[in-house]
């Protein structure tokens, strides 16, 4: 037990960030009702579809993402089914992901994330994904929907996102979502919020080239309900894959030993005749075993403790420097 502290000085002080990745699949079996579309809940508000990846009346079951759509009030008419939750779904996730302009006004989703003109997204799907799966944030660049257009498949995708992605969202960083590893300014088809955990896909056109019945958006904004636009996208999921993010902060304590520091035990039970013995000899060497290190406040109180896998043993021809990391 130490009686005598040590500060440390800001150069024996380092601060490091590690991000742990984990690859996760979502197959569209999973995403098409595998349980008789049991894992699939609609809402009596009708205003998103959540899907689980089992009953979800199950306690085993997880929550794995929402569905809804949206479009924005500048295309809105009273006589669209749903027109009011629609434009609503629609000004909730631009408000949140995107923000306002100078004016006040709610921004609409930009195709090139410029906000300076070129095409805006009116007519959007929103994939929620559960932070379960996202965690801290979703990987640049690790981001894959495949879906199915009928006579053949498209891959959806952030190509290029690693060193290439926006900055101006509220919620941090966002990339392009292209169906092309050609990822050419004004050819994409949605944007992917990596921190928030949102894919956001076009509408505005059919995805699929009339290729997919499914896909038909001029239906979706007249007849159909987003319950309904959500089922058609689950029905044309084929298979998405992501990788999610964790990040890991320390903290990294040098705490340095000289060779003429801490050679004699000041433990209390090192008692002789009750007195404090640390050799039997006074000639010898002393000579001590370093089994803990401890971090305190500048009040002196111990705020943390790290134990050392076995004993050092410390005498005044050695010095040594223990590494701490505290992880948070």
């Amino acid at each position: 037990m130490a009686t005598v502290f040590k500060n440390l000085l800001s150069s024996d002080i380092a601060t490091t960030r590690t991000l742990l990745n984990e690859a996760i699949p979502i197959t569209g079996t999973i995403v098409s009702g595998t349980y008789s579309d049991l894992n699939i809940k609609n809402y009596a508000h009708g205003m998103f579809q959540s899907v689980y990846d089992y009953p979800f009346l199950s306690s085993s079951a997880n929550h794995i993402f929402d569905i809804t759509y949206g479009y924005s009030s500048l295309v809105s008419s009273s006589a669209n089914v749903q027109n009011s939750k629609k434009v609503n779904i629609y000004n909730q996730m631009s408000q949140v992901l995107v923000g306002y302009d100078q004016t006040g006004q709610i921004r609409e989703f930009d195709q090139d994330g410029n906000f300076s003109g070129g095409s805006k997204l009116q007519h959007c799907v929103f994939l929620n994904y559960a932070r379960l799966l996202t965690k801290d944030e979703i990987k640049k660049g690790s981001y894959s929907l495949v879906v199915n257009s009928g006579s053949s498949q498209i891959t959806i995708s952030d190509y290029g996102a690693q060193n290439d992605y926006r900055v101006n969202s509220p919620t941090g960083e966002y990339g392009i979502l292209y169906t092309s590893s050609l990822a050419q300014a004004g050819t994409g088809v949605g944007l992917l919020y990596y921190q928030a955990g949102v894919a956001v896909l076009t509408a505005s056109v059919d995805l699929f080239s009339g290729s997919a019945t499914l896909w038909d958006p001029s239906l979706w904004v007249t007849t159909t309900e987003i319950s309904g636009v959500a089922d058609n996208v689950r029905e044309v999921w084929e298979n998405d894959d992501l990788n999610n993010t964790t990040e890991l902060n320390s903290t990294i304590y040098f705490c340095r030993v000289n060779n003429n520091e801490y050679n004699y035990s000041s433990n209390p039970t090192y008692l002789s005749s009750s007195k404090i013995t640390t050799k039997n000899v006074s000639s010898d060497p002393s000579v001590a075993y370093i089994t803990t290190v401890g971090l305190y406040s500048a009040d002196n109180e111990l705020l943390a403790v790290a134990k050392l896998s076995e004993p050092l043993r410390k005498d005044q021809t050695n010095e040594l420097t223990l590494r701490v990391r505290l992880d948070y």
